[in-house]
């Protein structure tokens, strides 16, 4: 019998340039999309209004205006660049601001608290909530102030009930934390109908902050919801308003690299970044990136500038989970990671921090207890995927393959979430 291995070999160049064309039409990120964007761009620390008002403060100064005005500016150049420095200064003219108000006193509250919910200070930020609550009750800010601080510290049965205070389904703020809510109660669907109803009302009203606010947001839900293309569009609005917007950025990276695994080009998109904007969890995507790579070096680098930042003790609370998972790691740190999941169950009791907590139990050693947690904490009380792959390795150190098995089903269909290094553990649950 003849071969014709001509005909053989022209068919074989056919289905791999077919297989080419596909993966090249199954690619989101294009780089003509955002290359504008990544230009290096000097981050904004001051600004003629800045300097305005903060010519006004003095050490004795007890003008309200200033310091209200100066942190606001304080909390922009933190946005903008990541430096914790900024947030920290924001805090202390918030602070300057409700020791010397008399009148509407609570505004300075709730300021304060907003500040303290983005240091993860979250006890005090329920003081100041509350002293706001006191004096301003029926406030709607008040309330949706509550709702985001309960929120934050697991109390669900609270914050459902001052939902309910709220409850109005044309309102902006209510939209957003009807969203929030259906989130935590893992009905992604109904989240997404309620982030695009916000939508539509920031569109209509054409208002800069809350459009930043829902289109950064609902690139992450559209993501969750394996609606790629969407999420890579909406991460593009964002750039089209703020052109240095860091977070959107972020997501784009997170495409290349999880969905084209194009990490050449996640990490060029990172480091475009890094040059204006500095913040911890960055170098842990570029570590997670130079993993996949197999690039220890870079992985190592990554890592040092990690800990480099997040060390700063600025920072506070802000890392410790990420510290945890990193430290869990680590046989030579696994110690260290289980002191300081127990010290961020006392910052915030939540299923998150319980599933850190029981996964530092488990690289110690101690599978009962981690079972224990999982149990009764976390459990049916978040869907987070990070969350249901930590009780999987749980439940497979505790001979229950069954519950893993049904685990790993849901886990490999949040593969583009938990990416390709996670992926591959996954694989070999």
């Amino acid at each position: 019998m003849k071969i014709n291995f001509l005909l053989i070999l022209s068919f074989l160049l056919i289905i791999s340039c077919k297989e080419s064309t596909s993966e090249q039409e199954s690619q989101i990120t294009n780089s003509e999309d955002y290359d504008n964007y990544l230009a290096i761009q000097k981050a904004r620390t001051t600004s003629p209004y800045f300097e305005l008002w903060n010519s006004k403060i003095t050490a004795d100064s007890i003008e309200l205006p200033s310091f209200t005005a100066v942190a606001g500016q304080y909390n922009m150049f933190f946005e903008s660049t990541g430096n914790i420095a900024f947030l920290k200064k924001a805090e202390q003219s918030l602070e300057k601001a409700v020791e010397v108000a008399n009148m509407d006193k609570e505004k300075y509250y709730r300021s304060l608290a907003r500040n303290y919910i983005s240091q993860h200070r979250f006890k005090e930020a329920l003081v100041y909530a509350d002293s706001a609550a006191q004096l301003s009750t029926s406030i709607p800010a008040t309330q949706h102030l509550l709702f985001d601080v309960h929120m934050e510290l697991g109390n669900y049965t609270k914050a459902d009930s001052i939902q309910k205070l709220f409850a109005d389904p044309q309102d902006f703020d209510y939209i957003i934390r009807a969203a929030k809510w259906n989130d935590y109660k893992g009905k992604l669907d109904k989240t997404i109908m309620f982030m695009e109803k916000a939508k539509e009302k920031a569109e209509a009203g054409k208002n800069r902050l809350k459009l930043l606010w829902v289109y950064s947001n609902i690139a992450d839900y559209y993501g969750h919801d394996g609606r790629i293309q969407d999420s890579y569009e909406h991460y593009l609005k964002t750039l089209e308003i703020d052109s240095s917007n860091a977070y959107a950025k972020k997501g784009i990276a997170w495409i290349a690299y999880s969905k084209d695994k194009n990490s050449v080009e996640a990490q060029r998109i990172l480091d475009s970044v890094l040059t204006a904007h500095v913040s911890p969890d960055y170098y842990l995507l570029k570590a997670e990136i130079a993993e996949f790579q197999n690039d220890e070096k870079a992985k190592k680098d990554a890592m040092d500038s990690f800990w480099k930042l997040a060390n700063n003790p600025a920072y506070g609370n802000m890392y410790n989970t990420h510290k945890i998972e990193v430290l869990a790691e680590d046989p030579s740190t696994r110690k260290e990671a289980l002191a300081l999941a127990e010290q961020e169950i006392k910052n915030r009791a939540t299923p998150e921090t319980y599933q850190v907590l029981a996964l530092a139990n488990l690289v110690n050693g101690n599978n009962e207890k981690a079972l224990a947690i999982i149990n009764d904490h976390v459990a049916d009380k978040t869907f987070e995927p990070t969350a249901l792959f930590t009780m999987a390795k749980i439940y497979k150190a505790n001979l229950m393959p069954d519950k893993v098995e049904d685990l790993k089903e849901e886990l490999l269909e949040a593969g583009y979430e938990m990416g390709p290094v996670k992926l591959r553990e996954i694989h070999s649950l």
